[in-house]
């Protein structure tokens, strides 16, 4: 019975007390020749190792010392025997001891000095003490003893290769010998560290399967030493090691031993070995006890050898053995043997074999595509329709699907695995969301170009629970935030939808308008500019390719039908500002592309986003934005007849004399006169437009709605910017601008600016007047070569 943890403190000092006086007292017959009085008093020492009250912590701490001591017996033990004492007759002796646990301690340490001087009996002597320690059956001190036995003989094991059959035998032993007596002494350690669990009272058994752990590595510690054994290779661990640790292992069902073992042979022997054994080894992993968690023996095993294919040795896996189909059927097997295993355990292996699949055949994408079958035919044959992405089964199956993103680093390559998305579509809303975003910013990061119809119809499939509502998807309105940084991101991957084959880029983008454009309001907002832009730039490939393709006006022209679709939707979604921008876009684009009927396409876009601004835009910031806009985009084009031209601008003036504010009137109406005079021909007949009249009748305009304007600040910054367009078209040269209006604005502005008070607004209109004066005197300090002179300017 064993103390409790207060008491044994005390216990080990009065043991260890006991072991010193003795010890003291065995070192000192020994130096005075009295070999027999030393021997009792290593005989009362260790009779200490007999206790049943310390813990194996404890007992350990114990039995360390105590080997300490005994070094010094053989020592003396060698030096006698070197001196002519036989050792055969003391041999002898010490198995007259009182107590057994003394006793063999005693016939260890003599026996083991005893081979070291004579070589001839180490195989008999070694079967003797081996089959002599079974005596003590008491699990604590029977560990520990064949341990001592153990860690005594690590260096005269016989490691030497069998003679031939027809060789004579060898008393000095060889390696089968060596192989027998570990093999015999771990079967005997790993049953009394078994028998150690049903020790005691069953309320314990938390208690004794914590002390079974600290005790493990006595056991282990065979198998380390089988291992490091020269003669040991690859056909005896085949023919005789694996089989003899297996047997034990199997057939003591305990399975905090089975667990440990099969961990423990991974570990101490090599991989050329694992890999001449994988069956046998995978077949005892389905024999083991219900309660050992199998899986994480066999992921062991598959992570080790998967590391050992990138050695840089290049050893790597020999082609004949067919690694992944064992460890694939050998997994099946374990799967079908433990009908309780946890479905998150059956994919933890599923997840293994993925692994090692990919780091040890990474161009067989099967061997991958085999191991989602085999996951997705767990699932349907219990029915799982749906798995909640929180679970241990949820978070195994999402580590399961991200590992070929991982590995491959390249979309294209997990469009090919056929059960990627069915096992995808099993994950509820949250887990498909959370993949579908990895996925695609896994092709983002890495630049993979969706190139065919099938793979951006395959692919926006897949990540279905970003493009469009699901059924399943709660019905709380998404974070706003949330919302633009996951449609942003959509937005980017949409620009990878790319093909060097130009009617293939159109089937591209008709394929993801079709996905897109179900995505609700919210989204498009996102993911459709970018197709727009997409197509844009497909009708200036078009355009290149028009000595090679006859049929390319009537592409372009399609192209956009489809951008004017694709606009559209955006204005039935309730959105103004930006369908009117990419209207405006696609003017600009248009006007560069001299294809049939282009300057109806272009008038059509000019004329939608004048409608967005007369039926949807209301506010007067927003008004004046766009209108400027407008005007800037109605400014570039050169597409247009006089007679589209002339409605357009007309219309311009009209709407920017309507806006609300005076301010925006003077400014809109003032931009208006840019539309009746250009430095570049606007119009399809390369006449130049150089109307002074109704620029100078803008300008007045102008003036008059900014002398209306309340507010004399502002006034007065109307009034700095009319002087600056006057000043435009005075030196481009515009008759109807004379240097008697120049000076009659410049008045005007300095007389307001007089009276104003000092405000930082201020400061800033008199910067913009102070600069704009510094150019008029500048240009009449150096008046140019050609062009108009200010002369007569009043400063």
């Amino acid at each position: 019975m064993v103390s409790p943890m207060d008491d044994q403190d005390k216990l080990l000092d009065e043991a260890m007390g006991a072991v010193r006086g003795q010890a003291f007292q065995m070192k000192r017959c020994l130096d005075k020749g009295r070999l027999m009085d030393g021997l009792k008093h290593a005989s009362n020492m260790l009779g200490e190792l007999r206790t049943s009250l310390l813990s194996p912590k404890t007992y350990y701490e114990l039995y360390m010392c105590i080997c300490d001591e005994l070094r010094h017996l053989e020592m003396y033990l060698i030096d006698e025997f070197q001196k002519g004492q036989r050792v055969a007759d003391l041999y002898e002796l010490v198995q007259y001891a009182g107590n057994i646990v003394p006793r063999l301690y005693l016939l260890i340490t003599v026996g083991l000095v005893y081979i070291k001087t004579n070589e001839t009996c180490k195989r008999d002597i070694l079967k003797d003490l081996v089959e002599m320690c079974r005596g003590v059956q008491h699990p604590l001190r029977g560990l520990f003893l064949r341990n001592y036995l153990l860690q005594c003989s690590r260096n005269i094991l016989p490691d030497v290769d069998d003679p031939s059959p027809s060789g004579e035998d060898m008393p000095v032993g060889t390696i089968s010998d060596s192989v027998d007596f570990i093999l015999m002494n771990f079967a005997e350690m790993n049953k009394l560290w078994v028998r150690m669990q049903h020790q005691g009272h069953s309320r314990e058994k938390e208690k004794r399967e914590k002390e079974r752990q600290e005790l493990r590595i006595l056991v282990g510690t065979n198998l380390v030493r089988l291992s490091q054994l020269e003669f040991v290779d690859v056909h005896r661990y085949k023919k005789s090691v694996l089989p003899g640790i297996l047997e034990q292992a199997v057939s003591c069902r305990d399975p905090l031993s089975q667990e440990y073992l099969m961990e423990c042979i991974i570990q101490v022997f090599p991989d050329e070995f694992h890999l001449q054994t994988l069956s046998a080894f995978l077949k005892a992993c389905a024999e083991l006890h219900s309660e050992v968690n199998v899986k994480n023996i066999i992921i062991s095993l598959i992570d080790r050898l998967a590391n050992f294919a990138h050695r840089e040795d290049g050893s790597g896996i020999p082609d004949d053995i067919k690694l992944f189909e064992i460890f694939s059927e050998q997994v099946s097997q374990v799967i079908k043997s433990r009908p309780d295993m946890p479905l998150e355990d059956t994919v933890s292996l599923q997840v293994s074999l993925v692994n090692l699949a990919q780091k040890c055949y990474s161009d067989q994408i099967d061997y991958v595509d085999k191991v989602l079958e085999n996951t997705l035919q767990v699932f349907t044959k219990l029915n799982i329709e749906k798995i909640h992405s929180g679970s241990a089964l949820g978070r195994e199956l999402s580590r399961l699907l991200r590992l070929p993103a991982d590995n491959y680093n390249n979309l294209l390559t997990v469009l090919q695995l056929q059960c990627f998305t069915p096992l995808l579509s099993l994950l509820d809303y949250s887990g498909r969301k959370v993949l579908a975003t990895y996925l695609v910013t896994n092709a983002v990061e890495n630049d993979t170009f969706i190139t065919t119809q099938e793979q951006v119809d395959a692919v926006l499939s897949m990540v279905a629970s970003l493009t469009c509502d699901q059924s399943d998807q709660p019905l709380v309105e998404p974070d706003p935030e949330d919302l633009a940084e996951e449609q942003g991101l959509l937005a980017r991957f949409i620009h990878l939808f790319k093909s060097e084959n130009s009617d293939q880029q159109y089937l591209i983008l008709t394929t993801a308008r079709k996905h897109l454009g179900a995505g609700g309001n919210k989204r498009l907002l996102y993911t459709l500019p970018p197709l727009v832009f997409q197509a844009y730039q497909l009708a200036f490939k078009y355009h290149t390719e028009r000595d090679v393709d006859d049929k390319w006006s009537k592409k372009v022209h399609k192209i956009f039908q489809f951008v004017h679709q694709t606009v559209t939707a955006l204005v039935r979604a309730e959105y103004a500002e930006l369908p009117l921008r990419l209207f405006l876009q696609g003017a600009l684009a248009i006007d560069k592309i001299d294809f049939e009927n282009h300057e109806t396409v272009a008038y059509e876009f000019m004329s939608q986003a004048f409608s967005l601004y007369e039926d949807e835009i209301s506010d007067s910031k927003a008004q004046l934005a766009a209108m400027t806009l407008i005007m800037g985009t109605f400014q570039q084009t050169t597409c247009f007849s006089e007679e589209n031209h002339e409605p357009l601008r007309t219309q311009c003036a009209l709407a920017a004399s309507k806006l609300l504010k005076k301010p925006d009137q003077a400014r809109g109406v003032t931009t208006c006169s840019h539309l009746f005079w250009s430095a570049r021909s606007q119009l399809s007949n390369k006449e130049e437009l150089r109307d002074e009249k109704r620029v100078l009748e803008c300008l007045k305009k102008g003036v008059r709605i900014a002398n209306q304007c309340m507010d004399p600040s502002t006034q007065s910054q109307l009034f700095v910017e009319l002087l600056n367009h006057y000043i435009y078209f005075y030196e481009k040269g515009n008759a109807q601008v004379t240097v008697a209006m120049l000076n009659q604005l410049v008045s005007k502005v300095k007389e307001d600016l007089a009276n104003l008070e000092t405000t930082e607004e201020t400061d800033q209109i008199s910067r913009h007047l102070t600069n704009t004066l510094a150019h008029l005197q500048l240009r009449q300090q150096e008046p140019p070569a050609e062009g108009p002179t200010y002369e007569g300017l009043q400063l």
